[in-house]
């Protein structure tokens, strides 16, 4: 019985391998045009395949980046050394997140322990110089808590990325300090430390350290980098000891944070293919074999609440790994690590519809996906930042909600009021917190609310492109009254769990026909070009979304352009002139295009 259970599985993973690797080849069929036309912003025949194959954005998926800080090569670019400097530093990470916001990104996987160096006021361990120039000498703040706030603010997750077992250049300020604090845990490889994944006061450590980011911070996750042997490591002990010595650590850390707070999530950044499989091998380079890494066993035994793995392959050594990451991910979280560092020459010789591919059977798959890293993203190498903001995550997403941790459902916002000053549209709403939120440890941010917007009712909250706005973190924001005076609005309260409550439906505006706003006429298939835009210097309009994020540009003659191939959905049209200064010119409203007959006609 289980020779045939064995076979019938090996028979649906080839199935789906078959279908990824369809996919793969179907790039073939991809016109080249096409995707330098997405990469240049016209995309008009793209997205005409793309909407073809595309699986529906979902409303719940996770959409990360690591934000690398070693170095400043992601972040910063400048050192804090005055008032000034500091302020020009904070400004650059405040660009970088708004990019990331525009992008869909839901989590930011920011660098936080470095090399035994750290971007907070750490008890244990020096600070980084990353920030100041300086090894171990401030930058005149905490940039963790400051990320921390501006993520929030975004209403994005920031979770704590921790570099465990390299500890940096052995006379290194990090290393040479840990040497003294613990002697004889750091073993010396070349010219690095290490430290000793078999000696229990490394997880008795690492447990206290992620322990003290978790009291102290208001964090969304602890995210563990390189839990594992060194590739260079004589291991001695045997695989499965290995393993047990690397479980123990993990076991240690999650204890702890979810002592303090049970709602952070625990995950790592595994090697990209856990082990062998049946019929694709890993070359020598997998999580479990290699480096003693169970990352899906810590799936199954509780210690992680999501995993990331470092997914940098291409074709048949991705999309088999990708199937069985899926396959055993215990019904949790797993977001791919995508390689899109090889989209630059320097780097690899990949191409934008590499990506594009693995994106897409991700989200085939349930999957998120998580890019490597911030700076290829934002630089928007090969078209890369361009083609996930105006096409892949076009809508927002949320994080799925630990269900695994708690399912109690928040209770749902009351007294919602709509009101119209001058030219916004003011809501606000209430909300009683419950006991447990209440006992929660201060300066923790309790709830957060969604809010959502269509022109029928009642608003469905379960469609993301309803989604305008995502975990606020007051009771109340504000948007343009000409794009909401049509509009029906839901919102709902979610818990630090990501559970989300039932929704509190409002009525549209008061419609005083004195202030009832124009929206330009759409029949869903054309869009009326105000005549004030044909008058002016204008060579480029572009579509955005309520969100902000550009949706589509035209080059457009005469008095109406295509909307045909736009989502259903409110949307702001904008002219921009040859010197790249935006006008808005007004909203309107893309309606479902009708129902066609039997016969191919429309009604």
């Amino acid at each position: 019985m289980a020779f045939f259970q064995d076979r019938q599985q090996e028979f649906v993973m080839l199935m789906r391998y078959i279908f990824c690797l369809t996919l793969w080849c179907a790039g073939l069929l991809f016109p080249s045009p096409a995707l330098r036309a997405a990469r240049s912003g016209d995309g008009g025949a793209f997205k005409a395949v793309w909407s073809a194959v595309a699986p529906q954005a979902p409303k719940h998926e996770v959409r990360a980046v690591w934000l690398t800080t070693i170095g400043g090569i992601d972040w910063p670019h400048s050192y804090s050394q005055s008032r000034f400097s500091m302020e020009r530093q904070q400004a650059e990470l405040c660009r970088l997140l708004d990019l990331y916001h525009r992008a869909g990104i839901n989590t930011v996987l920011m660098q936080t322990r470095i090399r035994a160096t750290t971007i907070y006021d750490a008890p244990y361990e020096p600070w980084d110089g990353c920030l100041s120039g300086f090894p171990g000498r401030s930058p005149g703040y905490d940039a963790l808590r400051f990320a921390i706030d501006e993520c929030h603010k975004r209403g994005m997750e920031l979770h704590a990325w921790v570099v465990t077992i390299p500890v940096g250049k052995w006379n290194g300020e990090g290393c040479r300090r840990l040497r003294q604090h613990l002697p004889g845990v750091v073993r010396r490889i070349g010219t690095d430390g290490y430290m000793n994944p078999e000696d229990p006061r490394t997880g008795d450590y690492l447990a206290q350290l992620c322990g003290d980011i978790t009291r102290r911070y208001d964090i969304d996750g602890i995210h563990l980098d390189y839990i594992r042997y060194p590739e260079t490591w004589n291991i001695r002990v045997g695989r499965d000891a290995g393993r047990a010595c690397i479980t123990d650590i993990v076991s240690k850390i999650a204890r702890e944070v979810k002592r303090q707070k049970p709602w952070v999530k625990m995950s790592c950044a595994p090697i990209g293919k856990h082990d062998d499989l049946a019929r694709y091998r890993s070359h020598g380079w997998n999580a479990y074999t290699r480096v003693c890494q169970d990352a899906q066993g810590w799936l199954r035994q509780g210690f992680m609440d999501a995993l990331f793995p470092m997914m940098y392959f291409r074709n048949e050594q991705f999309f088999p790994f990708a199937i069985d990451w899926a396959e055993h991910s215990a019904g949790r979280i797993v977001a791919p690590g995508l390689g899109i560092y090889f989209l630059d020459p320097r780097e690899g010789n990949w191409r934008l519809d590499d990506i594009v591919r693995q994106m897409n059977e991700l989200r085939h798959l349930g999957l998120g996906h998580t890019f490597f890293r911030g700076k290829f993203l934002t630089d928007d190498v090969q078209g890369i930042y361009r083609f996930v903001s105006r096409r892949f995550n076009l809508y927002p997403a949320l994080v799925p909600p630990m269900t695994w941790e708690s399912r109690d459902l928040p209770p749902a916002p009351t007294g919602l009021l709509v009101r119209r000053q001058g030219a916004m549209l003011q809501l606000s709403w209430h909300y009683r917190e419950t006991e447990a939120q209440r006992l929660m440890p201060p300066g923790v941010q309790r709830v957060a609310f969604n809010v959502y917007a269509s022109t029928s009712s009642p608003v469905d909250i379960g469609d993301a492109r309803n989604l305008i706005a995502t975990r606020l973190p007051h009771a109340a924001m504000s948007l343009p009254a000409q794009a909401g005076g049509h509009l029906r609005f839901a919102i709902t309260a979610i818990d630090r769990y990501g559970n989300e409550s039932l929704a509190l439906q409002s009525a549209p505006a008061d419609s005083d026909t004195d202030h009832a706003p124009t929206l330009l006429r759409c029949d869903g298939y054309r869009l009326e070009v105000p005549a004030g835009a044909r008058m002016a210097d204008t060579g480029l309009l572009l579509i955005e979304s309520l969100q902000g994020q550009t949706v589509a540009s035209r080059s457009w003659r005469g008095s109406q352009i295509s909307v045909a191939d736009i989502a259903p959905g409110i949307y702001v049209l904008r002219s921009i002139n040859r010197k790249g200064v935006t006008h808005r010119l007004g909203y309107f409203i893309k309606k479902p295009h009708p129902r066609p007959l039997s016969g191919g006609k429309r009604q």
